[in-house]
Order: structure tokens, then C-alpha cells, then sequence
């Protein structure tokens, strides 16, 4: 049997985590990355997030089972027809916005926005479920949402029962998240006043998942149908008996995927979209595909101030995921007068000090040569505990000790490169977490095993998990880069993308931004914890100001990776171009990767190439 650790490092960048309870033991709500390398070619990295475990809470598969069940009640439950069209005169409850079909999406927009709120910077009010035996799933999916919306300007989130009447003029968008599906024994938790407030309202309305049916019987069916063009109250996840296979959404010229595993998928809502004179035009803003039918329809649609997204985009995301359009259409509601451009970040990620000052040195010379500005992760301390890679004696280097690797990195520094911190030894202590206790194989704030399946499992904080204990980490870290004569770095990647709220705090104290993927955690908003395991990981497109309050710069592409492992396919520059143009979607987005300097250059030109071919400018990550 090939023991598939022993290879050169990765970090597969794949897919966004939710963590929840298992079904059949353990729950993969995203991919467990795989391995990296400490700089001698011998390690294992997973940067992006993984594997859920039995900690979790919330199980996915009874969600999505709940949420079919409860549709088809409603579906099977008698209900009046939709009303004929009439004429606006029937919309008396409702106030209408102008027309849509001959606008563009931003111009369209831009008319529902009120003159004072492009004056004054964009704010949102994100609110979220926490009702029901699945209510946990709100927060998370809120922090999700908050965090892109950190893109624009301020965010406040609560649970939408806390929402009273007049609310929605305070901020110039709000964005609902429905993830608790009301009826079937569940009480309608949205307050009639915020029903009522959309429907009055101009301000735009982002409206994600269930209870769009219990918006229409509070207004008035005929009412909504009137000013919205569609009715929401025959309009179902599933067609013909199924939800079917919705296996991509197509977003501004780009195929996105979705891929939800079997028994996972709540399913998308189809909106009922009526005809005839005097119901307003509604538009397809992403177009679902059923590929089990080969049936379409309006995955994300608008009319008026509305903007309705079938699903909750956030589990089960990957690089080129419809979670795009989301991310795309949050520039509608927030800032609808942004101008098209597309840039584009490199990394060179765990350089310790084991790393060979030669690769160095010409993976500086081609980027200078293409007048590429980009990071370097630096690990400030390579140990290897049990002599894992050093015939059973234990090893621990620091880059003083090394002044060729230290010279190496002030060559890049002169030539385009930017400093960063990528933990103070990037692995924890004499264990294996997951692998070996090696320096760039394993975690270094987060605990973690691979289990018989071999899938990277996420256990929960160090034990020693503090401020306290995090903070000397760090200032440990920038000791080591002061004796080496190095200067202090400002961007910080957690190792492994993996560290507790605590960590994250810690972390931006003491540096400008991250540059990362990160873990965001039950009770960060409600203050009522759901297990110190429950959290949902999460990528971004661009800048955002994070529910920890931190700038974070994007990291979406993911890596080259030239053999499967842990369950992941290799990750090769076509498949990381693809990434880079799906995200073409994003007016204003990044095409964020890393690579590892131990492998050879040609498939970071072709990386590079491919990205610039698609229209990207390459910049510095201090520059974001």
C-alpha cells in the first residue's frame, strides 16, 4: 500500500466548510484539504479548510429532509389561484418602482436606491433565523452574509424577531437569510412589521432561502403579485415530485457550479413567474439548471426592490461556485455604481527555514521579470520534534540559523515581494495533528485527525487555547524575524486557516490584515455558543471587514496540487484559471491563489498566463 503522505506538499483550496452534525458518523459539508510542504519537499498542508465531525451540530440531511417535508405541505395544502392581472390599480397595499425590462442591472438598481444613500456609505441589516430544531444554522449562514457585506461599509446582524417596524429605513439594503422553513409545526418567527416594510419599502431587499409564501399571504397575494410580477405562494423546491439535480447556475456569461451531495440538498425554490398585462416584468438574474430534467428557471431573480435567491448559497461551495452570483449581487444593492475591474494575487506559501534559498531565488526572478508583486509566507521556525524527517532526532531550526534562506527572502523583498507571517512553527508540539508534528504539515492552533476514511477531521481548539497562549505565539513569531534581521510583517496567514475566535482576535491585534480563509464560530453574534466546533469556514472575492472585525484579504483560486490526496483530486493551472474566470462575475473581484516554491516554475507561468489572458491585473497583497 503507497503511504499518500509521503509526497511533495499541498494545500487543495477546495471548498467552503459548514460544520455540522454527522449523519452515518461523519459529515463532509466541504472537502478536507490535504497536505503542504515545510520546504524539503516532504510535507502536507491543508490551508483550506475541511472535514467536519461529530461535534458539530447540525445535522445537513435532516435540514434539508425537514425543509422537503414541510414544502410538500404546503404545496398539498388547498390555496386560492393567483390572482388575473388588472392593472397596477391592484397594488394598492404595495408601492411600485419603475419599470425593468430595458435597464441593466446596475442602472436598475441604482433607481431604487434614495439620493441620500449614495451619499453617505452603504450600511446593511442582515437578519437571520434562529428558530426551530435547526435555528443554529441562522447564525452561521449570518456571519456569511455579513462578512461579504463587510466589503461595503457597516453591518448590523440580528435575528430577524427583533426587527420592529421602520427598521429598514436605517440602512440602505437589507438581507434576509431564511434557513428555518416556518410552518409544518414551526411558528412564523418574522414580525408582520417586516413584511410589511418590504413591501412598502424602495430599499433594496435581498431575500435568501424560505418564507418568501409567508411575506405574500401577510400583504396580500394579489398585492405582492402585483408589484412583484411572481407568486411565491405556488412556487416549490421541488419539480415534479423532486428536487431534483440543480447542478450549476449560470451568472453574466459564467457557468457557476453546485454540487450537493445526495440526501444534502433542501432544494431551490422555482419561482412561479406570472404573465399577462399589468404584472411587472420580473428578471432572471442567474438561471438555475436541473440536470436531472434538463429543466431551467430563475435561481436568483428581481422585480422592484426585491432581489429573491432560491437557496441559501453557502454550503458546499467551492472556487467556482454559485455562491459568485451572490457575491456579484450584493454590488446591486450596496454600492450599484462600482466600475467593471478584475485583479489578481499571488503567494509563495511555507517558506521555513528549511527552504532551498536557490528555488527562492528564481521563483523571485521570474515574478520580477513579469513585474508581479506578491506575498511570501514565511514560518519563522521549522521543527521537526521526533526526528520524523531526520532518522528519529529531533530537529528545530530558526531563520538565523540559516542566513542563506534569510538572504533569499531580502532578494524577494527587493524585487516586488511582501513579508508575511504564517505562524510562529506551524505545527503543535510532539502529536501528530493531523500528520506528524512537523512544521508545515500540521496545525498549529486548531486540532485535528485523519480518520479511517481518510478525511481531515476537525476536532476543536488546543487545549492551552487563550489570548494569552496565542499571543505569545505571535510574539515568539516576530522575535524570530527581528533576530534574523527581517522586518516585521504586517499580514498574517493562520496556519492551516484554522485557529479559534479567541486566535483570531489575537491575530488582528497585531497585524494590519489576513490573508486567509477563515473559521467563523457559533455565538460570535448571538453570544450563545452552539459548540466550540460549530462554525462555517469561508472564502471571499474581495476585501472584507470580517464579524471579527478584521480586514481580510481574499484567498479564492486555491493551488496548484499535482497529486490527489485526502480524498481531493490534483488541482492543476487549468483548473485554477477556470476558478479565475468564473470569478470574472464579480465586477470588482480578486483572483487570489498560492503556490509552493519547491515545485518547478512552468506551472506557475502557466498559472500566471492563463490568468492574465482572462484580463486580471496582478497586485501586491499590501496594496488591497
Amino acid at each position: 500500500m503507497i503511504h499518500r503522505r509521503r509526497r511533495r506538499g499541498s494545500k487543495l483550496s477546495v471548498l467552503l466548510l459548514l460544520v455540522a452534525a454527522l449523519v452515518s458518523g461523519t459529515f463532509l459539508a466541504v472537502g478536507a484539504q490535504g497536505a503542504q510542504n515545510a520546504g524539503r519537499g516532504h510535507g502536507h498542508g491543508h490551508e483550506a479548510v475541511g472535514a467536519g465531525s461529530g461535534l458539530g451540530h447540525v445535522d445537513l440531511k435532516g435540514w434539508a429532509s425537514a425543509q422537503i417535508k414541510a414544502d410538500r405541505a404546503r404545496h398539498d395544502k388547498p390555496h386560492p389561484k393567483a390572482p388575473a392581472a388588472a392593472g397596477p390599480s391592484l397594488s394598492t397595499q404595495l408601492t411600485t418602482v419603475g419599470p425593468e425590462r430595458a435597464a441593466t442591472a446596475v442602472t436598475r438598481q441604482a433607481t431604487l436606491l434614495k439620493p441620500a444613500d449614495a451619499a453617505v456609505d452603504p450600511s446593511a441589516l442582515v437578519l437571520y433565523d434562529t428558530a426551530g430544531p435547526y435555528g443554529q444554522l441562522g447564525e452561521l449562514y449570518a456571519m456569511a452574509a455579513a462578512n461579504l457585506a463587510g466589503h461595503f461599509g457597516s453591518v448590523t446582524a440580528k435575528p430577524v424577531q427583533q426587527y420592529t417596524a421602520g427598521m429598514i429605513d436605517s440602512y440602505s439594503a437589507v438581507i434576509y437569510v431564511g434557513s428555518t422553513y416556518y410552518g409544518g409545526g414551526i411558528p412564523d418567527a418574522v414580525p408582520a412589521a417586516f413584511y410589511s416594510d418590504v413591501a412598502a419599502s424602495a430599499k433594496p431587499v435581498i431575500w435568501m432561502g424560505a418564507n418568501i409564501w409567508n411575506m405574500a399571504n401577510a400583504t396580500g397575494v394579489a398585492a405582492f403579485t402585483q408589484k412583484y410580477g411572481w407568486d411565491p405562494t405556488t412556487s416549490y423546491y421541488e419539480d415534479g415530485g423532486s428536487v431534483g439535480t440543480v447542478t450549476q447556475v449560470s451568472y453574466k456569461d459564467q457557468t457557476l457550479t453546485r454540487k450537493v451531495p445526495a440526501g444534502q440538498d433542501g432544494g431551490v425554490l422555482r419561482p412561479n413567474v406570472l404573465t399577462g398585462t399589468g404584472y411587472p416584468a420580473v428578471t432572471t438574474l442567474a438561471q438555475g439548471l436541473d440536470s436531472s430534467n434538463g429543466h431551467t428557471f430563475g435561481w436568483a431573480v428581481r422585480s422592484s426592490n426585491l432581489t429573491y435567491i432560491g437557496e441559501i448559497p453557502f454550503a458546499y461551495v467551492s472556487e467556482s461556485d454559485r455562491v459568485v452570483a451572490f457575491e456579484d449581487l450584493l454590488f446591486d444593492a450596496l454600492a450599484p455604481a462600482t466600475a467593471e475591474r478584475h485583479r489578481a494575487m499571488v503567494r509563495l506559501e511555507d517558506i521555513s527555514p528549511e527552504a532551498d534559498p536557490a528555488q527562492l531565488r528564481a521563483m523571485a526572478d521570474y515574478l520580477k521579470s513579469q513585474n508581479i508583486p506578491y506575498g511570501i509566507n514565511v514560518i519563522p521556525v521549522y521543527t521537526d520534534p521526533n526526528g520524523t524527517y531526520n532518522n528519529g532526532v529531533p530537529q528545530t531550526i530558526t531563520l538565523s540559523q540559516r542566513p542563506q534562506v534569510v538572504s533569499a527572502l531580502k532578494y524577494m523583498l527587493a524585487r516586488g515581494a511582501v513579508l508575511m507571517d504564517h505562524g510562529y512553527t506551524h505545527q503543535y508540539g510532539k502529536v501528530a495533528n493531523p500528520y506528524n508534528g512537523v512544521t508545515g504539515d500540521d496545525f498549529e492552533f486548531y486540532r485535528a485527525h485523519v480518520d479511517s476514511a481518510d478525511n481531515v477531521v476537525y476536532d476543536g481548539p488546543v487545549a492551552e487555547d487563550s489570548a494569552l497562549w496565542a499571543q505569545a505565539r505571535v510574539t515568539s513569531a516576530l522575535l524570530e524575524f527581528t533576530k534574523a534581521g527581517l522586518p516585521k510583517p504586517t499580514l498574517w496567514t493562520t496556519p492551516h486557516y484554522a485557529g479559534s475566535a479567541t486566535d483570531y482576535k489575537v491575530f488582528s491585534s497585531n497585524f494590519s490584515a489576513r490573508l486567509e480563509r477563515s473559521l467563523y464560530f457559533s455565538g460570535t453574534l448571538s453570544g450563545n455558543s452552539a459548540g466550540a466546533n460549530t462554525f462555517i469556514g469561508q472564502f471571499f472575492p474581495y476585501v472584507v471587514k470580517d464579524v471579527y472585525g478584521t480586514k481580510v484579504l481574499p484567498e479564492n483560486i486555491g493551488n496548484y496540487e499535482p497529486e490527489a490526496f485526502n480524498n481531493h483530486p490534483a488541482r492543476l493551472p487549468a483548473d485554477l484559471v477556470a476558478s479565475a474566470k468564473a470569478n470574472l462575475a464579480v465586477r470588482d473581484g480578486v483572483a487570489s491563489f498560492f503556490y509552493h516554491p519547491y515545485y518547478p516554475l512552468q506551472p506557475l507561468k502557466d498559472t500566471i498566463d492563463g490568468i492574465k489572458a482572462l484580463g486580471y491585473t496582478f497586485v501586491s497583497p499590501s496594496g488591497l
